[in-house]
């Protein structure tokens, strides 16, 4: 279905279970990210002037990296997310000043949980489950590890994100999202690993914290798996 653009947006309420093939440039990732994040975390302040948006997208904690963009380029970034039905632009309580907000719930079809996730891997790239959950746990409450690897699954079968194998000295597996694949680099610098070549005893033998957020991903994982084939032997487990 075309929109008055003619676009190929779908219409409100539309969308169907299949991800959408929607791509964003470094500039329209950013600027959605901002918008889902602020929606979620100060919603009073919400909807975002042009100003605000910018602000947030240089903003220099909870991003990866740090821009510098001026208005033009966040007015256009907009501008493009707009055409792909990602944000809209209103006039909250008959004001005068052109707000924004985000359009992620309809266009993408995912509740908050999703959006928070998704928003945390397009400004600070590829994380471990343990990094995500209490990036993310800020914009909406995922209590446990449990609860991010739910929101995970569903972004997966979306073909919003996919999983990471772990990097060399680390047994903690990675997401990433795809709504542009190419934002972040997927690995460190290759410094990274010469490093760990100079200290082979570090990289051998990665933290306390490190083993349990894997062991623990990889118990959430086996249980899902196990409620998955319960359900189709149908046999109910307690």
């Amino acid at each position: 279905m075309l929109d008055r653009h003619g676009t190929g947006v779908y219409a409100l309420g539309a969308m169907s279970e299949t991800a959408l093939e929607i791509q964003l440039d470094p500039y329209e990732a950013r600027v959605f990210g901002v918008l889902v994040e602020k929606a979620l975390t100060t919603p009073e302040q919400y909807p975002l002037t042009l100003n605000a948006v910018t602000n947030g997208a240089n903003q220099k904690s909870n991003r990866d990296p740090v821009l510098s963009l001026d208005e033009a380029d966040v007015d256009g970034a907009l501008r493009r997310l707009e055409s792909k039905y990602m944000a809209r632009k209103v006039f909250p309580g008959n004001s005068r000043v052109e707000k924004y907000c985000h359009n992620g719930t309809d266009a993408l079809n995912l509740d908050a949980k999703a959006l928070a996730v998704l928003a945390e891997l397009l400004m600070r790239g590829p994380q471990t489950p343990g990094d995500l959950r209490a990036r993310a746990n800020r914009m909406a409450a995922l209590p446990t590890l449990g609860d991010l690897m739910t929101v995970l699954d569903q972004l997966i079968a979306r073909g919003f994100a996919r999983r990471l194998d772990p990097l060399p000295g680390s047994r903690a597996e990675r997401y990433v999202q795809l709504l542009n694949p190419d934002l972040h680099p997927l690995e460190p610098p290759a410094g990274a690993y010469a490093s760990a070549e100079r200290a082979p005893s570090a990289a051998a033998s990665p933290g306390l914290a490190t083993r349990v957020e894997a062991l623990e991903a990889e118990v959430e994982r086996l249980r899902r798996h196990v409620r998955t084939l319960a359900e189709r032997l149908g046999v109910v487990i307690e």
